[in-house]
């Protein structure tokens, strides 16, 4: 019974955890036996197809996509949807527990005032294109 005391409230921090590590884990270990594969194929002299070296190097991420006006207003929407959610639930929230209302709202404000600085560089920027 006590694990139960430890574990909900740690339950998010371990759904978000799994939700990165897992994916993360499971390409390095395709990756690993890819590599494997490919260097027991050099070792016995086989040669390597094109197509093999051209897969190996797709995956790799070279740099970032530059930021553009565009992006910045595609991101600034997404939080400013986060928001208007939050607030949307606490609004809900609050027809049976009035309380919960004011705190949903205040961490709407978060995700909207980013939104709102996305927006605003992304018109900013546009102007200067």
């Amino acid at each position: 019974m006590e694990v139960i005391w430890i574990l909900v409230p740690l339950s998010p921090f371990l759904l978000v955890a799994a939700l990165v590590l897992v994916p993360a884990y499971l390409r390095s270990k395709e990756r690993q036996k890819l590599q494997e594969t490919l260097r027991l194929a050099i070792e016995k002299g086989q040669p390597l197809p094109p197509e093999v070296v051209e897969a190996m190097s797709s995956n790799v991420r070279t740099m970032r996509t530059p930021p553009s006006p565009g992006r910045d207003l595609r991101i600034g929407v997404i939080w400013l949807g986060v928001a208007i959610g939050l607030a949307a639930f606490g609004i809900a929230l609050g027809f049976e527990e009035p309380d919960a209302v004011f705190p949903l709202v205040a961490c709407a404000a978060f995700p909207g005032f980013i939104g709102l600085a996305f927006i605003v560089l992304g018109l900013i920027n546009r102007t200067k294109a």
